[in-house]
This record gives structure tokens, C-alpha cells and sequence, in this order.
């Protein structure tokens, strides 16, 4: 067995390089190579390597203390990191509850939003809805609300049937209509949902703001959320906004559901809010409610031993401030605009290449054997996964998110560099990927053998 020391790998016998360090937009590995990092590590890495601001506050915080426990003290970082995430966001989301990854983010605002009814005697509402097409987490909780087909394969005799509702997958409308003649139909589903569980069974219903991993960058229409929001609000149900990926100033508004103007009653953060920096998630609460819960049991049942932890809670602070002090999420604006132009200059270029879509820094690929049939490549292909090894290859990293219709087919790719890139940068980062998408068109023709059309 091929094995390369004593990590289990995401896939076994596969080798890996050893990262030896990073800076800016770039990795380097132990062999002098150097990476490109497109797509933020897992869209994470949001404000890059090696920022010496971030290293200093780490330094300074490990020698005061690094390690106390919630339930014996606060402490001045996380209590500053509290007040910071509050001042971003909208509404009344002003309560954190700190965890340490997005999967312990969204299954926490799944239990507050439980004991939000449970403290007002409604113990029935215990059902959360989501839809197909979604990635909430790798935590059983968590996999229970996700829609990502694929990953619930493994698992499904022990999740709970959270997904109920269809994507608002414009490109591949599940009714085969076209906005705005569609009439919202994927949003509208969700009073219908509602109709076949029962109101009074429903405690929240959960959504990244822009689908990641499941679709890529998935985008709903301009009235998407507000429809959704209202039909929550009608059957009293807490609409989650999941944004692990899509919050902290990825796609150019410090949170995602800005764009749509809406106000979620809980936010589930994870991914930027560190920039990978150090583990750390988080939940946001409304005041609604945690009056509650305050007039009630006065405790969320939830927690984990490292739950807002004074190092970590230190580092989150600092990418915070990083973001703040150097106008970054103006720079996503920006940037992100210049990048989708590129993108879309490849899709005129490449007929592999069916749509480009996105906000700010959070853009996707998603790759078809057929542009105007918009026909799939069939999974067993593993089209993406050849582009990914192939760009890889070539010293540019990029984010899979395979499987998006009916997780039988389907090919996309994340686009989604740290904040600090500059328009030269992207230039580069186009010049590899095109030039991964050439190699592949070339493997592909060379298998596919004389005669056969396999152009990409």
C-alpha cells in the first residue's frame, strides 16, 4: 500500500506535496514550486498568506492566554470579535455563539432555531427545510440539511429528510422556464413544502445566500430571498442564511443576503471569518430571538470545549480589522468584476464552457459537452477532477463543485481567489486556467480517437 506518512489523505495512496509556505495569492511547496491560489484554498484563505498583521496579534494573544473555557470566562478578544460581526451585520443579528468550523455553525443554528420555539411551548416545530442543490456541512446535523446528493450517498439511512425544494438554478430551471416569466416558481415551492409538512411541524428553513460547493456559485434572481422571507414569515418559520462560504466580504457586501436586501433571523459564518488563519466559526442570533431565550431557560443548548477560545477569537479579529483597515471588500467589488469579464471572455472561447455566474470574489465555471444543448458531461468522466489535476499541474488551484443536477451530472468549477488580488494577477490566473482547458481538450480528442467531435 502506497501510503505518505501517518495522515489520512483525502484520497489514500494519492501523493501530495508538502506546502512549505505562503504568501499573498501564492503557495509554494517543499520542491520550490509555486501555486497560484484561485480559489482561496476552500474559499477560505480570503485575505491570503502570510499577513504579518495576523501573525503579530496571534503572537501577542499566546502570551496573555490562549486557551479558557466558556463556561468559566469571557474574555476581551472574543467579546471584541462579538461586537465586530454585530457591526457588519444587518438587522438586529447582534448575539454570537462562536464554534469552531461552518458543519458546527449551521447544526447550531439549526438547535437555537428548535429552542426558539421550544422555549415558547411549540415543540412540534423540530423540521428544518432546505433544498436540493445545497451544502450545509459534513456533520450529520449538518449533511441532514444539505442537498448535495453525492455526499449524502454514504449516509442517507441516517439523515433526516431536510431538502425539500428545488435550486433557484437559473441556467437549468427545474420547470424549464426563464426568469422573470417563471413567476419565482423554485421560491414559490416553498409555501407548498410547507403545505405538505405542516407549519406547525417547521422550525427554520436554510439557504446559502449563493449555492457553493453543490452547484457553483449558483445565483438566485433579484426577488428570490424577499419572496422567501415573506413566505417564512407567513407560516412563522426562522430562515437561516448559511454564510460559510458567501459572508465576510466574499462576494462584495459584508454578507451575502445583503444583495437581495434581506434580513435573515440567524447567520451561520465559518471560512473568511479566520481566513484560515485558525479554526473558528460562528452563529449569529436576532434579538427576537434571544429575548426569548433570555426570558426563558437562559442558556442555548449547545457548545464545544474550544467554543470561543481567546487565540482564536484573537486571529478572527485581527482578518477582521485586515479586511477593514485596507478597504478589501471594496477591492472585491472590483476585482470581481474584472474577474467575471475574464471568465466570460473564456466561455466565448471554449465550447466547454455553458455559464459563468457569481458575485465578487465567488465566481464558477460550469463545463458542458454541448453549449447550446447545455448537455453534461456524464460524471464518470470526472471531467472537473481531470481540470483541477490539470491546473494543478500548471500551478493554479481551483475548487471543485461536481454534481449538480440531480447529483447524477455536472461539472463546475469555483473561482474564488483571495481578496487582495490585483487585475495582473487575475490576468495570470486566466493564462492558467485557459491554458488547463486547452490541455484537457487535447487529452480528450486523443482518447476520443479520429474522426469523433471532443473539442472543448
Amino acid at each position: 500500500m502506497n501510503i505518505q506518512g501517518h495522515v489520512i489523505k483525502p484520497v489514500l495512496g494519492k501523493e501530495y506535496p508538502t506546502v512549505s509556505y505562503g504568501q499573498g495569492i501564492y503557495l509554494y511547496d517543499t520542491a520550490g514550486k509555486e501555486y497560484l491560489d484561485g480559489c482561496s484554498g476552500a474559499v477560505t484563505a480570503n485575505i491570503g498568506h502570510g499577513v504579518q498583521r495576523v501573525a503579530d496579534a496571534m503572537f501577542e494573544q499566546a502570551q496573555k492566554i490562549s486557551f479558557s473555557y466558556r463556561s468559566q470566562f469571557t474574555s476581551e478578544p472574543a467579546e471584541k470579535l462579538a461586537a465586530k460581526l454585530a457591526a457588519w451585520s444587518p438587522g438586529n443579528l447582534n448575539s454570537v455563539f462562536f464554534v469552531n468550523s461552518g458543519s458546527e455553525a449551521t447544526e447550531t443554528a439549526m438547535k437555537i432555531a428548535i429552542q426558539y420555539w421550544q422555549e415558547q411551548g411549540r415543540f412540534s416545530k423540530t423540521k428544518v427545510l432546505s433544498r436540493w442543490m445545497s451544502y450545509h456541512g459534513i456533520t450529520m446535523g449538518a449533511l441532514s440539511m444539505s442537498g448535495h446528493v453525492l455526499r449524502r450517498k454514504r449516509f442517507v439511512p441516517l439523515l433526516h429528510e431536510c431538502p425539500s425544494i428545488e435550486p433557484p438554478y437559473c441556467y437549468r430551471c427545474p420547470y424549464s422556464r426563464t426568469y422573470p416569466g417563471c413567476g419565482l416558481q423554485c421560491a414559490a415551492e416553498l409555501e407548498t413544502a410547507i403545505h405538505r409538512v405542516g407549519a406547525e411541524h417547521i422550525a427554520a428553513f436554510i439557504a446559502e445566500p449563493i449555492i457553493g460547493a453543490a452547484g457553483g456559485a449558483v445565483t438566485p434572481p433579484p426577488d428570490y430571498y424577499k419572496r422567501i422571507k415573506d413566505i417564512c414569515a407567513e407560516y412563522d418559520i426562522l430562515f437561516i442564511a448559511d454564510e460559510v462560504m458567501t459572508g465576510i466580504g466574499r462576494t462584495g457586501k459584508e454578507f451575502g443576503i445583503m444583495h437581495w436586501e434581506v434580513v435573515p433571523d440567524i447567520m451561520a459564518l465559518g471560512k473568511g471569518m479566520s481566513a484560515g488563519y485558525t479554526p473558528m466559526a460562528a452563529v449569529l442570533v436576532s434579538d427576537t430571538i434571544m429575548k426569548v431565550i433570555h426570558n426563558g431557560s437562559k442558556s442555548i443548548m449547545s457548545g464545544h470545549t474550544y467554543s470561543a477560545n481567546p487565540q482564536s477569537a484573537a486571529i478572527a479579529l485581527a482578518v477582521m480589522e485586515y479586511i477593514e483597515e485596507n478597504d478589501l471588500i471594496a477591492n472585491v467589488k472590483e476585482m470581481g468584476e474584472y474577474l467575471l469579464e475574464a471568465l466570460n471572455r473564456l466561455k466565448k472561447k471554449h465550447s466547454c464552457i455553458g455559464d459563468v455566474r457569481g458575485k465578487g470574489l465567488l465566481c464558477a465555471l460550469e463545463f458542458v459537452e454541448g453549449k447550446h444543448s447545455k448537455q453534461p458531461y456524464d460524471l464518470s468522466l470526472s471531467f472537473t477532477d481531470r481540470l483541477i489535476a490539470r491546473a494543478f499541474e500548471n500551478g493554479l488551484l481551483i475548487y471543485n463543485a461536481a454534481g449538480g443536477i440531480n447529483g447524477q451530472a455536472g461539472d463546475a468549477t469555483i473561482v474564488a481567489p483571495p481578496f487582495v488580488i490585483t487585475r495582473e494577477q487575475i490576468d495570470r490566473l486566466i493564462s492558467l486556467l485557459d491554458q488547463s482547458i486547452c490541455e484537457l481538450a487535447a487529452e480528450l480528442a486523443d482518447r476520443s480517437g479520429p474522426g469523433t467531435d471532443q473539442t472543448v
